[in-house]
């Protein structure tokens, strides 16, 4: 008889990583980390609970788009009035916000879920190559 190991969310052990984005693909890139934040890499990965750990991404204004994407990509919101459509396509995107550009990104591939929400806080973006989670003792993730 095999015996399953259910996960409870007391037993959870929660680790920090730090993402490197320079010259990384965006697609490729995010889809590693959102496998961490929802704990897919774990032995003790349940589908119900959060197993995921912590993931801080560094250098998000040197990720990379490949092909003509940078230009022909757009990044569409709505202010919900009428023709209150606002659209910038992703180099002009990336140059403003490049931290949205990957929450955006990892948000997408997460479920769309409660449990997604709280996976999704446990991603912390940072421009530079400068963070705040010293204190964490972060190892650095290999993508």
């Amino acid at each position: 008889m095999i015996k399953k190991c259910i996960t409870k969310k007391e037993d959870v052990n929660r680790k920090w990583y730090v993402a490197n984005a320079d010259g990384r693909t965006l697609g490729r890139f995010v889809s590693k980390i959102s496998f961490i934040l929802q704990g897919k890499h774990k032995s003790t990965y349940t589908s119900n609970i959060d197993t995921g750990d912590f993931v801080i991404v560094i250098n998000a204004d040197k990720i990379k788009l490949t092909g003509n994407k940078l230009l022909n990509k757009m990044y569409y919101r709505h202010s919900l009035y009428p023709s209150g459509l606002k659209t910038m396509n992703y180099a002009k995107f990336l140059k403003e916000k490049p931290e949205k550009v990957i929450e955006k990104a990892a948000k997408g591939m997460l479920p769309k879920t409660r449990l997604g929400n709280k996976m999704f806080k446990k991603l912390k973006v940072y421009r530079g190559d400068k963070h705040p989670h010293q204190a964490q003792l972060p190892e650095e993730l290999k993508i």
